[in-house]
């Protein structure tokens, strides 16, 4: 038995710097009811992520800013308890970007099936979900490392960086990661088998650390971070370097200007490439990716790790939690079990 209402989560004010809970509201909504050509989906399991941060300001960005006094949204892994389409049945398991809410409606063109039997539910929300493909393709579309060359990765015991440092490795790479802890450090190098790793919070001198770490300079630095990190790895770069830029988190909270060394004379020197992207980039190799990612799941190539918060009521707290570094690997929100 449905029940007639459910939680929801709002953006009631924007965010000046850090946000707090008092930009966000949980509100009792009805849980609606799917017409032809929808589902009703329950929400098992809510990935909260960086970018979202930049969504809650009005800003200029590759993506619509989120509404005030509106749910918020972002990747779910869910399962369908209503069914008006003929893809398809109740007690299938669908992933999308849906709103931050018990219960959601979805066209059957916004959400695709998920198979349990493969791999857990949240690894379609990080490992073999857009986390996964986000690397796969910064890496390998833009960073192109090769046999022996150095790949620098910043955030690398976050959602994405981790992956980029496997996948380099897989590549024949010898891989540097930057991370903020010594929990992290020895995650990456014990686990996750990282040449070295970094822990920024703990080196007054970043850029002789990072010099010391990678005495044949730098090929590939996948940024994640930005600012003093990527000031360092930027000098360090070798001929024909290349710098996909993924996300920027060390800047997402600043209320002034974010002001650092000029990049354009050190890329000119070295003949470096450095490139943004996000992940939608490649929508049209989406299936490309998530193949070949599956399929190192299954031969062990890759390890994954997922900081999971239980409870609708949590939500806040695990995506405030991205900004002082609490996650290891994804940090999704559980939200409910299955039915079945």
């Amino acid at each position: 038995m449905l029940p007639k209402t459910q939680q929801q989560i709002q953006l009631v004010s924007r965010p000046e710097g850090m946000p707090a809970d008092s930009d966000f509201l949980y509100k009792e909504v009805e849980v609606p009811q799917p017409s032809q050509g929808e589902v009703l989906i329950k929400t098992l399991y809510l990935s909260v992520d960086p970018y979202m941060r930049g969504r809650m300001s009005v800003a200029k960005s590759y993506v619509e800013p989120f509404a005030l006094n509106e749910a918020l949204s972002g990747g779910v892994v869910g399962e369908v308890m209503d069914s008006k389409s003929a893809q398809f049945k109740k007690g299938d398991f669908v992933v999308g970007m849906l709103p931050w809410q018990e219960y959601s409606l979805a066209n059957e063109k916004e959400v695709r099936s998920v198979n349990p039997d493969i791999a857990p539910l949240s690894t379609h929300l990080s490992v073999l979900g857009l986390t996964g493909l986000t690397a796969y393709f910064g890496l390998l579309d833009i960073g192109q490392p090769k046999k022996d060359e150095t790949v620098v990765v910043s955030g690398a015991a976050g959602a994405v960086g981790s992956v980029v440092g496997q996948i380099a490795k897989i590549k024949g790479a010898r891989v540097v990661g930057i991370a903020g802890s010594e929990e992290k450090v020895h995650y990456l190098k014990e686990t996750l088998g990282f040449d070295e790793a970094i822990n920024y919070k703990e080196t007054d001198e970043l850029y002789s650390t990072l010099k010391e770490a990678c005495p044949n300079g730098i090929d590939v630095y996948f940024e994640n971070v930005g600012g003093e990190i990527g000031d360092a790895a930027i000098s360090l770069l070798n001929k024909h370097g290349r710098v996909p830029v993924c996300g920027a988190i060390s800047s997402y909270n600043k209320t002034d200007r974010d002001l650092g060394p000029r990049v354009q004379t050190k890329l000119i020197k070295s003949s470096a490439l450095m490139k943004g992207f996000v992940v939608n980039d490649y929508n049209d190799r989406f299936k490309e990716g998530a193949t070949q990612l599956g399929q190192w799941l299954s031969e062990g190539k890759l390890q994954y790790e997922e900081t999971i918060t239980e409870g609708f009521g949590n939500v806040t707290d695990a995506f405030l939690g991205l900004f002082q570094g609490k996650n290891l690997g994804k940090q999704l929100v559980k939200v409910a079990e299955p039915s079945k």
